[in-house]
């Protein structure tokens, strides 16, 4: 058994170090997965001009000072554990570098902000931000920065800039001092933490997956879409349209989105991800430290309701989820994960929302575009695909700016850049006095195949895929049916296959389940009616063979519920995993168990062994120190099986010798 060595010692420049809080856990988890699975940007990156007749010397001097007032800015994180150190202000060279540009413009500055962000920090060994002076004939312009998300999140970084002007200007008001993070782990309320997290599991449970699919986006699309678009008349028409209902402008775009979703879907009950600042107090005002983190925003709108009362409802359940805005990600995701594989399904919010737009590195202005027109970028690549809409909206300078991301299998490229164009055309209606009621039933028809299970939207064909990958089923279907299984006539998902002698419906039901976070949309079926291949109708019924899954929110009747039976680790791969999972997880090794870990069940998620995701980069350290890649981070924080997740790992490829002795 392979045992990580301890932390090395705090270097001298260290004047306290502490755990992370809940929010910076899951920044620092993020980190850690890779980019292409990925769909919040880090680092976050903006820009302030400079005014003269400030000089370099005079950038360097500000952001000196804002280095030794703030201690995010000179904090550094272990690799492996949930831990961060402060360091004196003159710990390191600030990190500031200097361009010559042509013309410090507005499209100069969008592209150089967005190099400047694509550009990767390392903030277990350097300062978690990088600022960068354009200078234009020598004098200096505009200073842009950009900074980690694991120690600074979007209100922070506007702080920081409004700060960094307000030097360059010569205010030299003493400002209160920042609390760090480290200053709030004491403070953070358990009891809130476990009510909002009962609340995210209860919110989930209660809403149904999948919104999107089945009315846009390409048929098995893989991939996803990346757009920004902006315009000034917007801004006039949502002021107007938030003046007119007496809510923020935030709100009337959250209510916007929402109604666009109802109108295209037919849905009227989903969830919304939305992401508050966590700032209600007046000392974290101030603080450029990350705090913010998201809600749960029931979405319950009534059809035929006008938009008054749709952003009304929206308003209400905006405020009635900001008091959820602490929980602990490590112990709601792994809660999530074990309550998916109970329900045969993975839930998703429809919508995540935020308030705060920032540059991309894949999107560059177009010089052509109006300086009052409207425009709208877009980038489209083979990443992983993303099973939830995210929009960003930014209300800078007189601009409407929304920033969105979106599986190509939920929209495609032409319904993903007419999306906010829609929007904006819906405030312009209200603007203009419009009421835009909710329509009764969706205007786009769901596509052919598709069929509306108690948990969400599923594919039928995405199911039997799933199920005839699996080793000895020769035939499968999946229908709706109203076989009895304890709850009424509702209707439910069944699995009708012809199978080899030795298939169980346990094992094609931890087959899905093991799936569920690979194919977006599936839902494991609530019955499995298996029949030998070579059956034929009218030979005894002792040959049918089914089985119902637990938990599945359809029932568990039949002929017993279905129990995954326990199983040991076989192979090298398992074995190896099983040891790492039983070093990090609670209370270390089992006695006993250095050289066989049998206490670990491989028919069983990481989330069911008691390890979350913040015990995951020790976990992947572990497996690589035994020789095995090939597992990315956020695949063993999700539903899948131990068992499942060993089959993809493979043997580190061996090192080239380089010459000299060989190291141990």
């Amino acid at each position: 058994m392979n045992h990580l060595p301890q932390p090395t010692p705090s270097p001298a420049t260290v004047t306290r170090s502490g755990p992370l809080t809940w929010v910076q856990q899951w920044h620092w988890f993020e980190r850690t997965i890779p980019s292409p699975r990925r769909v919040n940007p880090t680092p976050l990156a903006d820009h302030c001009h400079i005014p003269p007749p400030a000089t370099v010397a005079d950038v360097h001097a500000a952001l000196a000072s804002l280095t030794a007032r703030h201690e995010a800015l000179r904090t550094t994180i272990d690799p492996l554990r949930p831990i961060q150190h402060v360091h004196r202000a003159d710990w390191a060279p600030l990190p500031v570098d200097y361009v010559d540009v042509p013309a410090a413009d507005a499209g100069t500055l969008e592209a150089a902000t967005a190099a400047l962000a694509a550009h990767p920090i390392d903030p277990e060994r350097n300062p978690p931000w990088r600022a960068r002076v354009l200078l234009e004939a020598g004098k200096p312009r505009a200073v842009l920065v950009a900074a980690h998300h694991v120690l600074i999140d979007g209100w922070g970084l506007a702080v920081l800039i409004n700060q960094l002007h307000d030097q360059l200007r010569g205010d030299h008001t003493p400002a209160e001092a920042s609390t760090h993070p480290l200053d709030t782990v004491a403070a953070q309320p358990p009891e809130r933490a476990r009510a909002a997290e009962r609340e995210w599991l209860m919110r989930l449970a209660s809403n149904p997956t999948g919104v999107l699919a089945p009315f846009g986006g390409t048929d098995n699309g893989a991939g996803r879409h990346r757009l920004q678009h902006r315009s000034v008349g917007a801004y006039d028409d949502l002021d107007r349209v938030a003046r007119r209902y007496r809510v923020s402008p935030e709100v009337v775009v959250l209510a916007a989105l929402a109604h666009d979703v109802a109108t295209r879907t037919g849905e009227h009950r989903f969830l919304a991800s939305v992401v508050v600042s966590n700032r209600a107090r007046a000392a974290l005002r101030n603080s450029i430290g990350v705090q913010a983190l998201t809600v749960p925003v029931q979405i319950d709108l009534r059809p035929g309701a006008a938009f008054g009362e749709v952003v009304a409802s929206v308003a209400a359940a905006s405020a009635a989820a900001y008091r959820h805005g602490q929980w602990r990600p490590a112990e709601l995701v792994a809660a999530q994960a074990r309550m998916d594989r109970r329900r045969g399904v993975v839930t998703v919010p429809t919508i995540e929302y935020n308030c705060y737009s920032w540059p991309r590195d894949y999107l560059v202005p177009a010089y052509s575009t109006p300086p009052d027109g409207p425009a709208t970028w877009i980038h489209s690549a083979p990443d992983e695909p993303c099973d939830t809409l995210y929009v960003d909206l930014s209300l800078d300078e007189g601009v409407v700016t929304l920033d969105v991301t979106v599986g190509d299998h939920l929209l495609d490229a032409e319904q993903a850049a007419a999306l906010p164009v829609r929007l904006c055309g819906l405030l312009r209606a209200l603007a203009d006095g419009a009421e835009c009621p909710v329509p009764e039933r969706s205007l786009t028809p769901a596509a052919p195949g598709w069929w509306r299970a108690p948990q969400g939207w599923v594919r039928l064909a995405d199911v039997e895929d799933v199920l005839r990958d699996h080793p000895g089923v020769h035939e499968v279907t999946v229908a709706p049916s109203k076989e009895a299984l304890g709850e009424g006539d509702e209707l439910h998902l069944v699995a009708y296959a012809r199978i080899a002698p030795d298939v169980t419906p346990d094992d094609l039901h931890r087959h899905v389940l093991d799936h569920l976070g690979e194919v977006p949309g599936l839902v494991a079926p609530g019955r499995y009616v298996l029949s030998p291949a070579g059956f034929e109708t009218g030979r005894t019924s002792d040959q049918l063979r089914t089985g119902t899954g637990t938990g599945t929110g359809t029932g568990t009747g039949g002929t017993g519920a279905l129990r995954i039976p326990l199983r040991l680790p076989a192979t090298d791969a398992e074995r190896a995993l099983a040891a790492a999972v039983a070093a990090v997880g609670p209370g270390g090794l089992p006695t006993g168990s250095s050289d066989s870990p049998d206490a670990v069940d491989m028919n069983r998620c990481l989330a069911d062994h008691g390890v979350t995701l913040v015990a995951v980069p020790r976990l992947l350290a572990l497996l690589h120190r035994s020789g095995f890649t090939g597992i990315a981070s956020d695949e063993l924080a999700g539903t899948a099986s131990l068992g499942h997740l060993a089959a993809a790992l493979k043997p580190l490829p061996p090192r080239a010798h380089r010459g000299g002795d060989t190291s141990p």
